[in-house]
């Protein structure tokens, strides 16, 4: 009953909130990612909407991607609530896969990175309580399988977010720290546009193209209306990694919105490739964050943004 009242809320009116006026069927979801599972759309992300009561991570539903419902969650709305893992704050950037029939979520918490499983896609995810041992701080989990073996990348915090990869351990469980590779960081021009002393390089995604590795990720801050994504390729999954020079393929100039990045990539059941990401909520204001997606073109190695394809996604 309380995943149906929550959802009648969001339907009924808008809300007034420290001067912004919430829509009420504009999902909030900041660093999104979508799942298919058996033909149904999971919809997950760092949660923004100050309406929905709760910490940890909302999913939303969808046949079509076009008709969201929700939240959907196992636990109020939530695949994975505050309570059931790691963690106790900032519940950021999920990813959810399925391995070995299983499902998975990688996710940031704390500034750590954790592993969750669950029996269905809608939660409730559980884990024993521990992040990934490392180091650092680290956060923006996307764990990719090659040939066998797991790959995590992830962002570490050191001089910068920068992007890295490592070799899993067959549960997932863990990372051998001999394989820690660095992959991506941000470089001047459009990956800086403010020229910060913190540059940041993060959000990866990754995937295998005309038998070329190929990364999305995003760069500047996210408080940055230049937040934006660009792409590199490699060889090998641990690189190294060539940045495409036609980047960003999606940012402001694109998409019209402010902080236009952080997101996933998703191939629906026709083949069709989209990208899942986040913008921000006004010109004026970062958040609540608003969920968008776009279509992409992906030819050989090079990826574009299809024209006029930006789309919010809504209830």
């Amino acid at each position: 009953m309380k995943q149906i009242s929550i959802y009648i809320v969001l339907l009924c009116f808008s809300v007034q909130l420290f001067g912004q006026t919430l829509s009420r069927d504009q999902i909030y979801l900041a660093d999104p990612t979508i799942f298919e599972d058996q033909g149904t759309y999971y919809l997950y992300g760092t949660k923004g909407d100050p309406r929905i009561e709760g910490e940890g991570f909302l999913v939303y539903r969808s046949n079509d991607l076009k008709n969201w419902e929700g939240p959907v969650g196992a636990k109020d709305g939530y695949a994975l609530k505050k309570g059931d893992g790691f963690g106790t704050k900032g519940f950021w950037a999920p990813q959810v896969f399925k391995y070995q029939s299983k499902y998975y979520m990688a996710y940031t918490a704390n500034e750590h990175i954790a592993i969750a499983t669950s029996d269905n896609p809608l939660g409730p995810f559980i884990n024993n309580g521990n992040a990934l041992k490392a180091d650092v701080r680290q956060i923006d989990p996307y764990v990719f399988f090659e040939n066998g073996k797991a790959y995590l990348y992830h962002v570490r915090l050191q001089d910068g977010n920068r992007i890295f990869v490592a070799e899993m351990t067959d549960d997932l469980q863990s990372i051998k720290p001999e394989t820690l590779t660095e992959c991506i960081n941000a470089e001047s021009g459009w990956e800086d546009t403010q020229e910060v002393k913190w540059p940041v390089a993060e959000g990866p995604t990754v995937f295998k193209q005309a038998e070329k590795y190929m990364m999305l990720y995003s760069a500047n801050d996210f408080r940055n209306p230049d937040y934006a994504v660009g792409y590199a390729i490699s060889d090998s999954p641990k690189g190294p990694w060539k940045k495409m020079k036609d980047s960003p393929i999606i940012s402001n100039k694109i998409t019209k919105e402010n902080g236009s990045g952080h997101g996933d990539l998703l191939h629906d059941q026709n083949g069709k490739s989209y990208y899942v990401f986040h913008t921000h909520f006004s010109n004026t204001k970062v958040a609540p964050r608003k969920t968008a997606i776009i279509s992409l073109h992906i030819e050989d190695v090079k990826i574009q943004a299809v024209k006029d394809s930006f789309k919010w996604l809504k209830l």
